[in-house]
């Protein structure tokens, strides 16, 4: 009776497995979805696809299929574009159709397509069109951003001073002050350094960061379907989100006891305003959850993205000394020692924006970018991708790309730099995605990278506690994000 109810279980899966096949051929056979390996019945390519390396998964099959292919997250066909010239045909000559967002398993229990980052349709729409007009108006891009981003940046000096040459660990020195600079806006005050709440605050958005990257949290965005339900350490970031939301609804409720809707303070206060203007509008997007999902949204991305960069490029710049030397000389030669470094330097400063752009080229922070969905059937290369099938537009592979940089896995300010030492664009330079999803931040984050770098190599010289050629610049981790290495250094004054 057991062999006999065992042999029943083998046939059935025996049987599933080739009507499951026999529909991925049927699929193929019609031209619509681009090729790609064989999956297994409710387990999809999970054979080919490492959730501990998953860019080097993706990139070795890329070399057998191409650099557009399908592959199976559970029971779901996600298409792969690798290459500059096919996610540039994808993001912006058809920036409509691939404007769509796909959820992330590992976060969608906090956003459920809530916020400007996960949202949809009508919703994104609102949301992204309010989020860019009130960072303008809050000056973003501006002169008054400018010289909040030099203040806090003064603020930094002054830690990195207190350090008296000692070894320390950079990284919360660095999110502090990014942080600030979006917190002056979101929440309408920049936080001390010391301040309990924001060091807390600081250490969980750090540690989510890191989470969504672990195989437990890639293992559970590929494999929604056999993990949803089930608790473990995918389960992580939730909780750690929902911390982080917790305190930014509070500040939202403080907003509300205290707001002047004559005289808006912070960009919570603008989404007050907007919700009071459109409460009798059924179709507004303007409500709480939105409030203080888009806030989250703007918050995590505004400090992590950009204090990971400057931490990468630390590492970086004591790893080749000669290049730190060279952005020493021209800050001296065309700043001096005796003022304020200001975003108008940086057309005067080539080698110094060559080696900023090289640093966001390498660190590479988002290689998979955040996942898109076509908005419609959508024809590309020959195939037809449905309504709502999941796509990958993976930033590394452009970042990476042989046709586009020399040398593309070394790091090599040339390749921003003409033969007669002026900075060079590279249309393959897309740390920030492109098309209709790029960044909303994105003139934010290169100001601060731009006088954060500037400001500290005026007065320091970046020192390892190794020989340079010793240091260890491999990211941690190759999955949704690439995080720094954690390591020590010491500042010298010049």
């Amino acid at each position: 009776m057991e062999l006999s109810g065992a042999a029943t279980f083998v046939l059935a899966v025996c049987l599933c497995y080739l009507f499951f096949l026999s529909l991925w051929k049927k699929k193929g056979s019609l031209g619509q979805l681009p090729p790609g390996p064989t999956p297994l019945p409710l387990l999809g390519n999970l054979l080919q696809v490492s959730s501990s390396q998953t860019m080097k998964s993706l990139e070795k099959l890329r070399e057998r299929y191409g650099p557009v292919f399908t592959v199976y997250f559970g029971t779901k066909p996600v298409v792969m574009l690798c290459g500059h010239e096919v996610v540039k045909e994808a993001l912006v000559d058809q920036a409509e159709a691939f404007s769509g967002r796909a959820q992330m398993a590992t976060l969608d229990r906090t956003f459920q397509s809530h916020g400007v980052v996960f949202a949809n349709g009508e919703r994104w729409k609102q949301l992204r069109r309010f989020s860019l007009t009130v960072l303008r108006n809050f000056g973003m891009g501006k002169k008054s951003i400018e010289e909040r981003i030099q203040e806090e940046a003064q603020f930094l000096l002054q830690e990195l001073r207190n350090t008296r040459e000692q070894p320390f660990d950079p990284t919360y020195f660095l999110s502090r002050a990014v942080s600030n600079v979006i917190c002056s806006v979101v929440f309408g005050n920049r936080f001390d350094y010391q301040d309990k709440d924001f060091l807390a605050l600081l250490q969980m958005m750090n540690e989510s960061f890191r989470e969504m990257s672990t195989p437990w949290s890639q293992f559970y965005d590929m494999n929604e379907s056999l993990l949803k339900y089930l608790p473990g350490p995918h389960k992580k970031v939730y909780h750690i989100l929902e911390k982080m939301r917790q305190f930014i609804a509070k500040r939202a409720q403080r907003n509300m006891e205290t707001f002047d809707p004559s005289f808006p303070r912070d960009f919570i206060d603008c989404f007050l305003i907007q919700m009071e203007k459109e409460k009798d509008n059924p179709s507004s997007e303007f409500n709480v959850k939105n409030l203080e999902l888009t806030t989250l949204n703007l918050f995590f991305a505004g400090t992590e993205t950009v204090s990971s960069t400057l931490r990468f490029g630390f590492l970086l710049l004591m790893k080749h000394p000669e290049v730190q030397e060279k952005m020493h000389e021209e800050i001296g030669r065309v700043i001096g020692h005796d003022r304020v470094p200001n975003i108008e330097d940086r057309g005067r400063m080539p080698y110094t924006d060559a080696v900023i752009h090289e640093v966001q080229r390498i660190s590479d922070l988002l290689p998979m970018n955040v996942p898109h969905t076509v908005t419609r059937d959508t024809l590309f290369r020959g195939y037809v991708l449905p309504k709502d099938t999941e796509v990958y537009p993976l930033l590394s592979t452009v970042l990476h790309d042989p046709a586009m940089y020399k040398d593309p896995q070394s790091f090599n300010p040339e390749n921003f730099l003409d033969a007669s030492g002026r900075f060079k664009k590279n249309d393959a330079f897309m740390p920030f995605s492109s098309g209709k999803r790029i960044c909303l931040g994105e003139a934010l984050a290169r100001m601060e990278l731009f006088l954060f770098f500037t400001t500290i190599l005026q007065s320091f010289r970046l020192q390892p506690l190794v020989p340079p050629a010793e240091l260890n610049t491999t990211a941690l981790g190759s999955g949704f994000t690439n995080l720094p290495p954690f390591y020590q250094l010491r500042v010298v004054p010049r």
